[in-house]
């Protein structure tokens, strides 16, 4: 007895499974929805039908089949022993992937739930999570057409303790995207044309699909002529004939060219513009320099600021030329190395300065409007939007220009003489007093410097006296009053007397007259000395102006 309870006992130790641990059973039988296992020693237990199929798939078992089960208890309260195919399968399913992992080789799975932040992913019996940033190469809108389809997947994280497990199909996608795009760049070659379809639009470019491999066709490489925007001329999905401009074999980047299949306009653009030829042309773009005119597709020259406009010199050059207007312009510069044509718009109209040289020569009189006035004097509107300036000292013959300059405002209209026309610096100097009588001329007429004249005195003052000759008034400053110190006091001198005084000075530029007492009463010393006396004579001064005065009468 003592061996046979030995022998029983080894039996059971060896047929009886150990709890928590995967064993093989048998379908013995398939009623209500789950399938009754017999997992050997008299034991059976059940596990639901939908244990046994995979996500979005019918449950695929049949009586007879072995399948493995794990053993949670050899009986519970039922007496049947509690088994799970799921937790077998994700036992497994953690061994093997385990192994992947290790390996980074890949794993199949199937794409069966949306949650926050991704979706799940079924590894055959382990859940993984894969982030929303990982199922494509770019953001995936519609995530529908990859449910329930079993395809492989790369393990970036897994913590079998915390029961976590990460995946990537976008690690899977770029593999074998990039061993594609290598092998169709391997078959490319610089300056080769080939066909593709355009895949994304953006404002620099576009990008071309060439069967596998994406290129940039950059927007200055479309067209010869300016393009504003590649939606211009490229619509998504079309095909378009390419050439292959440069390929980066570190990086992978193609650059594309439309326009290189085209003939380069700039190849002809000396002979078809000559210098200083006339053509039409149409305003592509403003700037703050000036506007660029297309004269063909893919020939645009420069029409700076200063070369816009004859008299507009500080304006926005879309206050000249809108965008799309037809102008006239003149070839003044061609460039073919750079690529550039400078443009002018106001060499195709008349200098308007030389009109005016034309039709008002100097001396003729204008009319015009007071358009600004300056510390420097007037400037007068003229035709063809051309000014004039009147120069201070060209305002009047009696009035300093300071005081003169106080009787205008802007707005008044105002006659004027042209007395000099500059067409290289384009100046206009006009006159306004030589449209009247010169006074000071007159009165001076005759007088110059060293005459002695004959004044009317019309104000004393602390400083001296003012004197009047033919209606000019000048100022005879103290110490020229007398020659004697002690008889240069203005007020031995009255309103209404009549003086004699010599010219020391005659400035026609100031219209001033400089005039002396003193002055003429040394120019007659010296001359009654040279007449009557010397210095050898022993004569006294008295003498000599007694016989000089004898003489005079």
């Amino acid at each position: 007895m003592d061996e046979f309870e030995a022998l029983l006992k080894e039996s059971f130790e060896i047929d009886t499974p150990e709890e928590g641990t995967v064993v093989k059973g048998k379908v013995i039988a398939i009623e209500a929805g789950q399938a009754i296992i017999d997992v050997g020693y008299k034991m059976e237990g059940r596990i639901d039908l939908k244990e046994f199929a995979n996500p979005g798939e019918a449950p695929n078992i049949n009586v007879g089949d072995t399948v493995e089960v794990y053993l949670d208890r050899v009986e519970n309260s039922r007496g049947e022993a509690q088994i799970s195919r799921e937790k077998a399968r994700r036992e497994e399913a953690w061994d093997r992937l385990e192994k992947a992992y290790a390996s980074e080789t890949r794993v199949d799975g199937a794409i069966f739930g949306r949650v926050k932040g991704g979706f799940t992913v079924d590894l055959g019996g382990a859940v993984a999570f894969l982030p929303g940033s990982q199922v494509d190469v770019r953001p995936v809108r519609d995530a529908g057409p990859l449910m329930g389809m079993k395809q492989p997947f790369q393990i970036l994280k897994m913590d079998r303790r915390r029961g976590n497990i990460v995946v990537s199909r976008r690690a899977i996608l770029e593999e074998s995207r990039a061993e594609q795009r290598a092998e169709v760049i391997g078959n490319l070659t610089e300056g080769q044309t080939v066909d593709g379809v355009v895949k994304n639009i953006t404002e620099y470019g576009a990008f071309v699909d060439l069967g596998g491999v994406d290129g940039l066709l950059h927007v200055t490489d479309m067209a010869w002529r300016r393009v504003n925007h590649p939606s211009e001329i490229l619509s998504i999905g079309e095909t378009v004939k390419v050439q292959v401009i440069k390929i980066n074999k570190d990086t992978h980047r193609i650059s594309l060219g439309m326009k290189q299949l085209q003939s380069d306009p700039w190849d002809a653009v000396e002979k078809a513009y000559p210098l200083e030829s006339v053509h039409k042309g149409r305003v592509t773009n403003i700037t703050d320099y000036g506007a660029f005119v297309e004269l063909e597709a893919g020939v645009e020259g420069l029409v700076h600021v200063s070369e816009m406009s004859w008299t507009k010199k500080n304006v926005h050059p879309g206050k000249i030329v809108s965008t799309s207007q037809e102008v006239d312009v003149m070839v003044l510069e061609i460039d073919s190395a750079k690529r550039r044509v400078s443009l002018g718009l106001k060499q195709t109209q008349r200098n308007p300065w030389e009109v005016f040289a034309e039709s008002h020569p100097v001396g003729s009189v204008i009319e015009g409007e007071v358009k600004n006035i300056t510390e420097f004097g007037l400037f007068v509107g003229l035709e063809n939007d051309i000014d004039g300036m009147v120069h201070l000292s060209d305002l009047s013959w009696d009035q300093r220009g300071e005081e003169a300059i106080q009787n205008y405002r802007k707005g008044d209209m105002v006659k004027a003489a042209v007395t000099e026309v500059d067409i290289e610096k384009e100046r206009i100097s006009l006159s306004v007093k030589a449209l009247g009588e010169d006074t000071f001329s007159d009165a001076i007429d005759g007088v110059k410097r060293g005459s002695i004249i004959t004044c009317t005195v019309s104000a004393i003052e602390e400083g001296g006296i003012e004197v009047e000759y033919n209606g000019m008034k000048s100022f005879i400053r103290r110490s020229d009053l007398a020659r004697d110190r002690g008889d240069q006091r203005p007020e031995r001198f009255q309103v209404g007397d009549k003086i004699d005084a010599r010219v020391t000075n005659v400035d026609s530029k100031a219209r001033k007259l400089g005039l002396s007492i003193k002055a003429r009463e040394i120019a007659e010393e010296k001359e009654a000395v040279e007449q009557y006396g010397s210095s050898d004579s022993g004569a006294s001064l008295g003498d000599i102006l007694g016989a000089a005065l004898k003489g005079g009468n």
